[in-house]
């Protein structure tokens, strides 16, 4: 037994976390390659090396997964101090990091340092493809940064290779995240570039990228739905989301078949990022003035936001409550009594769904069936699901509303 446990604790010394040891990186010149303040490290790898996020084998272990800023040539390379014996350890192996990697994000990298260092250069003469939707800048310390924003479809030249190579950024940042078929035509993509010189010519380096598809909406519509949004590391936190996400919105607006535009499975950070773009813009039609606010959602609102800015019903009524948060006094108990009752009666309408199921099922099923069926149902327990959720809603508009004034 003393063996075993001893032989456990050992072999436990080989196991690192795969976020840890998993080093990214954008080059854009050779002295990036040496310069460990240019990496950045994926948030997830659940999908490659299972729940634990673990690799087993090896001490001291390094995985540099490098990329040119612009081309997107990988360049893949692992080193550790030590690795796990398996004649010792009854035949125990350590993983396969380099071909897990290469086997799930299906690219061929290179694996000799020297020769990415000379492709390296080759990223001169690289220009975004598709066409240019949108150009701006941020300001920061130092000199302001240039960005565009491009669309594409898969049937632009080159663009179906560099996707191939741009969409392995999703395994690492996005939760659950899957290669779509790009042989679909009804696929669109967007590119975010920033756009620097050196030597007064132009150079390019990837920013972000997003999906959109192209849905039918009767009786000869389409209804774009946002799928995959990623600003890559480097980049975060400093407002190319906004910039991507009303880039698209200007698209999808410009084309009159669209209907209205829809969004797939957000995560957290995307619906605050569509929640405040999307209030900052309705704010401004005459249906979202603050007295038509305090008098309740309203047809006028749903029809002037989707005719102007295209928004579903489901995301207008969102965007409603949220600004009449903004302009509801909260020192008046009035005005917030009347605020949280409007948003739980929209809250609690799956209720009222369950309520008719149950007279529903009251006249077909025995009293035991009908017990064990409508389980977590009484009125106190659905008041509290209701404060629970309320509760959560006002948290989450309350960050939308800071952000809105500091626009």
């Amino acid at each position: 037994m003393a063996d075993v446990t001893l032989m456990k604790n050992v072999l436990e010394e080989f196991v690192c976390s795969s976020n840890d040891v998993i080093e990214l990186k954008l080059v854009r010149e050779e002295a990036d390659v040496f310069n460990d303040d240019k990496i950045f490290q994926p948030e997830f790898t659940h999908q490659l090396f299972g729940q634990s996020e673990n690799i087993f084998g090896y001490k001291g272990l390094k995985v540099q997964l490098y990329f040119t800023a612009a081309r997107l040539v990988p360049y893949l390379h692992m080193t550790s101090t030590s690795k796990v014996n398996s004649k010792l350890f009854d035949g125990v192996k350590a993983d396969n990091v380099l071909k897990t990697i290469i086997d799930q994000l299906e690219i061929q990298p290179l694996d000799n340092l020297d020769k990415f260092l000379t492709v390296i250069s080759d990223d001169s003469t690289f220009q975004p493809m598709g066409d240019l939707l949108h150009a701006y800048s941020v300001e920061g310390e130092g000199p302001a940064r240039h960005f565009e924003v491009y669309s594409n479809s898969i049937t632009t030249p080159g663009f179906k290779e560099y996707h191939e190579r741009l969409q392995t950024f999703l395994w690492w940042y996005i939760d659950a995240a899957s290669y779509i078929d790009t042989d679909d035509e009804k696929w669109d993509y967007y590119t975010i570039f920033e756009r620097y010189s050196v030597d007064g010519n132009n150079r390019y380096a990837v920013a972000g990228y997003a999906t959109a598809y192209r849905y039918y909406a009767y009786p000869d519509l389409i209804r774009p739905r946002i799928s995959q949004v990623l600003i890559l590391p480097p980049f975060q936190r400093q407002g190319h989301g906004v910039h991507l996400l009303e880039a698209m919105y200007t698209h999808f607006r410009n084309d009159n078949k669209v209907l209205d535009v829809t969004v797939e499975d957000p995560s957290d950070n995307f619906v605050r990022l569509r929640d405040f773009v999307d209030c900052r813009n309705c704010q401004k039609l005459p249906a979202f003035t603050p007295t038509n606010l305090r008098k309740g959602f309203s047809p006028e609102m749903e029809k002037q936001a989707l005719e102007k800015l295209k928004l579903c019903k489901k995301q207008v009524r969102r965007v409603y409550e949220i600004l009449r948060l903004r302009v509801t006094d909260s020192s008046n108990p009035e005005e917030v009594k009347e605020y949280r009752l409007d948003v739980k009666k929209r809250l609690n309408i799956p209720f009222q769904k369950q309520k008719s199921d149950y007279e529903k099922m009251r006249r077909t099923l025995k009293p035991e069936e009908l017990s064990a069926t409508m389980q977590g149902t009484n009125l106190q327990e659905r008041q509290e699901t209701l404060e629970n959720w309320y509760q959560e809603l006002m948290t989450s508009y309350d960050g939308v509303i800071e952000r809105l004034a500091m626009d």
